[in-house]
């Protein structure tokens, strides 16, 4: 069995259907889907079960799991919410909640594969390097209860156990249900269907001018790509980057949105809410040398290829689920 928590989720679903593409269907998926769509990302999708989240947490703790012959644990369930201004919730819900997790695969020696992110390198003072770790200052606590989690599988040891996924800027279909966390090639993509332009942050950096902020934006595609990749070598483990490790423009984004859906780019650039201005990062680029040893000559698609296949063939034909 493969329990995939978060599976649900944006990424957890399209990595749900990899798994169900390579013959795995035996899956148990975790998730909280509440009153929303998240439940659309789940159809045509094989499993053996779906658990909510809070009965899978307390069944693990009453050992209820003990006796079941699982083979891997996909640990994507997060709140990555990162204006979340609930704190003790974010530390309980990523912070507590992983580690009880881990510690029932490590204890049973499942492979166990989570979910970091690129919000624990705050505002890149210390690089983005996925071999540093004791520095980093992250922005908001969501990108804190991901970090704290990451340094607690390094001092306990457990680097050579679990896998680790430093997710940078991930787009693509399955993520409807973000509601404001939705990317920005979503975003986009309605703000021209009902103005005709796109709308961007102003800079309040010099170093940047409006709309030159930059990201390492990467296709879910990829992201299942090499997940499935991780998945299926057991010497695949250590904590990592997982971005293409190229930074774009959110100029260079909205362009490539307003070439896949052939119109004419119109840019408008309107001021940041107080509330993000001084948690702002306007620069992330994934160091890639760390996962690159690892894969055989993969190719990341560019952003160009990846946001016309997102357009083209799934926000244009009303948001069709992979």
């Amino acid at each position: 069995m493969v329990i995939v928590t978060g599976g649900a989720g944006f990424i957890g679903s399209c990595f749900l259907k990899k798994l169900n593409d390579n013959g795995i269907s035996d899956i148990l998926v975790v998730d909280h889907l509440g009153t929303g769509n998240k439940w659309k990302n789940l159809n045509g999708k094989h499993f053996e079960d779906f658990v909510r989240k809070d009965v899978f947490r307390q069944r693990l703790e009453n050992g209820y799991y003990n006796n079941y012959k699982i083979d891997s644990i996909i640990h994507l369930g997060a709140c990555s919410a990162t204006t979340e201004p609930d704190a003790d919730y974010l530390m309980d819900n990523n912070y507590s909640y992983s580690k009880l997790i881990a510690k029932f695969a490590f204890e049973r020696n499942i492979r166990f594969i989570y979910a970091s992110s690129a919000a624990t390198y705050g505002d890149g003072s210390f690089g983005y390097s996925d071999y540093e770790f004791d520095n980093l200052k992250p922005l908001n606590c969501y990108g804190l209860s991901k970090h704290l989690f990451d340094i607690w599988i390094i001092r306990n040891g457990f680097q050579n156990k679990a896998t680790g996924i430093k997710f940078f800027n991930v787009f693509g279909p399955n993520e409807y249900h973000k509601a404001n966390m939705i990317s920005m090639v979503q975003k986009s993509f309605h703000q021209v269907l009902e103005t005709g332009k796109v709308k961007l942050f102003k800079s309040y950096e010099s170093n940047y001018n409006d709309g030159e902020q930059k990201r390492d934006f990467i296709y879910v595609k990829d992201v299942t790509e090499v997940m499935w990749k991780m998945l299926n070598n057991p010497d695949f483990t250590g904590i990592y980057n997982l971005g293409t490790g190229r930074a774009l423009s959110w100029n260079d984004l909205a362009n490539a949105v307003f070439k896949a859906m052939g119109r004419i780019p119109i840019i408008e650039y309107i001021d940041m809410p107080d509330n993000l201005v001084n948690q702002y990062q306007y620069y992330t680029q994934a160091t890639m040398n760390k996962l690159m040893t690892k894969l055989d000559n993969f190719e990341f698609s560019s952003l160009e290829d990846s946001v016309a296949d997102y357009v083209q063939n799934y926000l244009m034909k009303e948001d069709k689920y992979l």
